[in-house]
């Protein structure tokens, strides 16, 4: 590397990829398709749709791509989407220190 490039920080890099992401799930998922997806599409072409049983987390806060409680069909995808990408960024954090130091404390 030549001497007149310059290096960005590892925690400017990481900022960086939580914006977009934030930005991805918060703004893009609200132009994302009511639409079902493909394979409950093809269920409910074959007839097969109305036999689906619930899953465990059907009732949950962030069930069927949306927030218990926030009426709005478009700001509860978005708001499900931004908490999603935070709980992935906390524990994908999580575990990059963990291994980090683990490894620093191997050296």
């Amino acid at each position: 590397m030549s001497e007149s490039a310059k290096t960005v920080p590892f925690k400017w890099v990481a900022v960086g990829i939580a914006v977009v992401a934030l930005l991805l799930a918060g703004v893009v998922s609200y132009y994302a398709s009511a639409h079902p997806d493909g394979l409950e599409y093809v269920a409910g072409k074959t007839g097969f749709l109305d036999s689906a049983s619930e899953h465990g987390a059907a009732d949950g806060p962030l069930a069927d791509y949306g927030t218990k409680g926030v009426d709005n069909e478009r700001l509860s995808g978005g708001l499900a989407g931004v908490i999603g990408t935070v709980v992935v960024l906390v524990i994908a954090g999580g575990l990059a220190l963990v291994v980090r130091r683990r490894s620093s404390d191997e050296a």
